[in-house]
């Protein structure tokens, strides 16, 4: 919305910072207020840009600037800023004539997102929301070499071999953010639902297909990157049904990079030498629900 004195202020979220536009009628009262007297944030940054002949103010700000803070729904990331108004006495006056006042700014971006890869899946036709689209959060997941340098040319797995795996997302002006793979679920039709169906990762981040005693499928850890996670699964088939082509759906979240990881957003393997669950990152305990399929 433009900013004029009905709506004396505007905000853009765009993908990596946000941009709010303040009419200096701030009030509607055909006073204007003077620029010097507007901040952003609790840092109490300036504006980028002024207009005389609109008498509009502008601040342009990263997501993570200016003292903005971050809340997260199960569904948006929603970064929070204010524009703050505090009139000060002009010249020699001492007074003044207009209030201060503090308007709150929330720019909300989806923090989940469907995805659909060639590699994983070349004869999909994209969704719509697979689309570059400003303000999304840009997951992929993709079939890997064996030594993760490239992305793996072929589709055809021989059984013994393994399928590497990895999850991306890119995070653009954000703050820092750890990727997740909340489930991953094999089946032979496109639709996540159909039957048969085989987990490979459930409970909010086990790989419950390692549990299994003729396995080795575990998460890699370290990691690369925070943004990054990767995962061996060995080559299977359905048994009972020649169709040689199997689908992999994946569900990927993030959280910000400096939480803890915890029972709801976590990585976890289990390691046959000792026979417990252990995380890529975090404390043993978090895993514990793996076995006892209590997560959340």
């Amino acid at each position: 919305q433009a900013a004029a004195p009905l709506h004396p202020v505007a905000v853009q979220c765009q993908e990596a910072q946000m941009v709010v536009t303040v009419h200096r009628d701030l009030f509607g009262t055909g006073r204007l207020v003077r620029a010097a007297d507007l901040t952003l944030g609790s840092a109490a940054c300036l504006p980028a840009a002024q207009s005389a002949a609109e008498s509009t103010v502008t601040f342009v700000a990263g997501l993570h600037e200016c003292g903005s803070t971050l809340q997260m729904t199960p569904d948006s990331l929603i970064y929070k800023t204010t524009l703050s108004y505090k009139p000060t006495p002009s010249g020699n006056v001492v007074i003044v004539r207009t209030n201060a006042a503090v308007v709150p700014i929330e720019c909300h971006y989806p923090r989940r997102s469907n995805v659909s890869s060639n590699a994983v899946q070349p004869t999909w036709a994209p969704f719509h929301s697979t689309l570059s689209v400003e303000e999304r959060l840009k997951f992929s997941l993709r079939l890997m070499n064996d030594d993760w340098s490239t992305e793996r040319l072929s589709n055809g797995f021989q059984l013994g071999e393994s399928l590497h795996l990895q999850a991306d997302v890119v995070s653009g002006g954000h703050v820092p953010l750890r990727l997740f793979v909340d489930d991953c679920v094999a089946t032979l039709s496109p639709d996540r639902n159909s039957s048969p169906r085989y987990a490979l990762i459930d409970l909010s981040g086990c790989l419950v297909d390692g549990r299994s005693d003729d396995t080795t499928s575990a998460f890699i850890s370290p990691r690369p990157r925070q943004e990054t996670l990767q995962f061996v699964v060995d080559a299977f088939k359905f048994a009972g049904d020649d169709r040689n082509m199997i689908y992999i759906t994946c569900h990927l979240k993030v959280s910000p990079a400096d939480q803890a990881p915890n029972p709801l957003s976590k990585a976890c393997s289990f390691n046959k030498a000792s026979s417990l669950w252990a995380p890529v990152e975090g404390t043993g305990d978090i895993c514990s629900c793996c076995e006892t399929r209590s997560c959340p």
